[in-house]
């Protein structure tokens, strides 16, 4: 099984990489051309890292903006499947690169399906998609029927993706499909992102490196998940037998403020203590007050749920920070 991954290098490629190896899949992965070889998580993560040394994964310069390139590395690997993780994805900086988003969220997405098409129409292609896709929603929970309202530039160039998704499934038989995602998180989470904000700056208060955290609002309510097991009903997806869109997501929405609550009691602390919010300047326009998924799609016909609840999730990440710092102290 030749496997191909784009945003190989995020946290959801990584954990997707190490499932599909520990299964004997052949990856590929595809990364951007950059004066620095930033792949922190492929170089620290030793399986992924001998697997690469070993030819089992193996890595292709493309990039979503150039047409050329992506179909270049579909013909080099002809795939089994394409998982397309990639795209520009902080909501906040979609304002500040509206274009960029469009280029490589949307219409990067397009050059995928299209390369398939017409070099490897019999590759199974599956889309990351969002929550953000329905905005401040018209229900709760929200299920594959809820109507899309993106209110920002990623959420926009996410729909247009997922647009295509079910016209190149419909019009020309690809097995397209795609995971809506709600928010998941890891210790491979960015830093830009606020659950890694919160249990890093934690664990920094904790051991005396830092005093503060200042977020903006901490009423925004979110479905959170533990990544791999977001990355597990990925590939049930992939794999099912027909293609289709499903929900992935907890079914449990909790504040940002909920979220500090528990970071710091992990450690003791009380956030009230440390923590200053509604700050203008990380105020994102249009925010959503509040996401929960109903994944009950996901769970009848692919026999998913997610394992790790909300409360083991924010032990895992804070704990992780903690264990970081001490043996940076080493």
């Amino acid at each position: 099984m030749k496997v191909l991954i784009t945003g190989i290098t995020g946290q959801d490629g990584s954990y997707l990489s190490q499932s599909l190896l520990a299964d004997g899949a052949e990856i590929h992965g595809i990364v951007r051309q950059s004066s620095l070889e930033q792949r922190t998580r492929l170089d620290k993560l030793p399986d992924l890292k001998q697997a690469h040394s070993e030819g089992r994964l193996r890595l292709h310069y493309a990039d979503l903006t150039d047409s050329s390139s992506i179909y270049a590395v579909v013909r080099l690997v002809k795939p089994d499947y394409l998982y397309h993780l990639a795209g520009h994805t902080h909501v906040q900086i979609s304002y500040d690169l509206p274009e960029y988003t469009a280029q490589t969220t949307a219409l990067g997405t397009l050059r995928i399906l299209e390369a398939l098409r017409q070099e490897v129409p019999k590759c199974r292609f599956f889309l990351a998609a969002t929550s953000e896709i329905f905005g401040d929603p018209q229900e709760s929970p929200q299920k594959e029927t809820t109507p899309w309202d993106p209110r920002n530039p990623y959420a926009a160039a996410k729909v247009y993706a997922l647009n295509l998704v079910r016209i190149y499934r419909s019009v020309y038989g690809l097995f397209a499909c795609s995971g809506i995602l709600f928010n998941h998180e890891s210790p491979r989470r960015g830093e830009i992102y606020v659950t890694r904000k919160i249990s890093r700056a934690a664990a920094r208060i904790f051991r005396g490196r830092e005093r503060e955290l200042v977020l903006g609002s901490l009423a925004p309510r979110r479905d959170w998940s533990f990544a791999p097991d977001i990355v597990r009903g990925m590939r049930l997806i992939a794999e099912a037998p027909s293609p289709s869109d499903y929900v992935l997501a907890s079914g449990e929405s909790h504040s940002v403020e909920e979220f500090c609550r528990l970071a710091f009691a992990i450690l003791g602390l009380d956030y009230r203590d440390y923590v200053r919010g509604d700050n203008p300047a990380y105020k994102r326009p249009n925010e959503i007050r509040e996401t929960r998924g109903d994944s009950s799609m996901a769970r009848t016909e692919l026999g998913w749920r997610p394992e790790v609840g909300f409360e083991e999730l924010v032990r895992i990440l804070v704990e992780s920070e903690v264990a970081m710092l001490d043996s940076d102290d080493e």
